[in-house]
């Protein structure tokens, strides 16, 4: 991904892209033409907006298997992971994300300024 600014990042497919603090990830938003769900970005680098709201949903296993050793531990039967499911659900207006209630991270009903990307990666 390119750098387009602090905050965002550009990405194939006409896409862009923000790291959402609450879920310590990259979230991507397709706009203009190509596959997919589009939102409508204002084309500002530096302080986006995109509609309609941004809403990602994934299922985690907790505890994740983040080592060698958990992993091992989860295979043996020893810890024993269940599979949540996880909502992000966001307004992303002039640089700043509104999370929503239905959020399952710590920053639901919050707003805070987009974050600066916190790597080259």
């Amino acid at each position: 991904m390119s750098a387009l600014s602090k905050t965002l990042r550009g990405a194939a497919g006409n896409a862009v892209a923000f790291w959402c603090p609450g879920c310590d990830m990259a979230h991507m938003v397709g706009h203009g033409d190509g596959p997919g769900p589009r939102w409508i970005w204002n084309g500002n680098a530096e302080k986006p907006t995109f509609s309609p709201s941004v809403l990602v949903q994934w299922d985690q296993w907790v505890p994740p298997a983040t080592t060698p050793e958990m992993a091992a531990r989860i295979n043996s039967g020893e810890i024993v992971q269940t599979k949540e499911s996880r909502v992000c659900h966001s307004f992303v207006t002039d640089g700043r994300i509104q999370f929503l209630g239905d959020c399952t991270h710590h920053l639901a009903g919050q707003t805070v300024d987009l974050p600066e990307w916190p790597h080259d990666g």
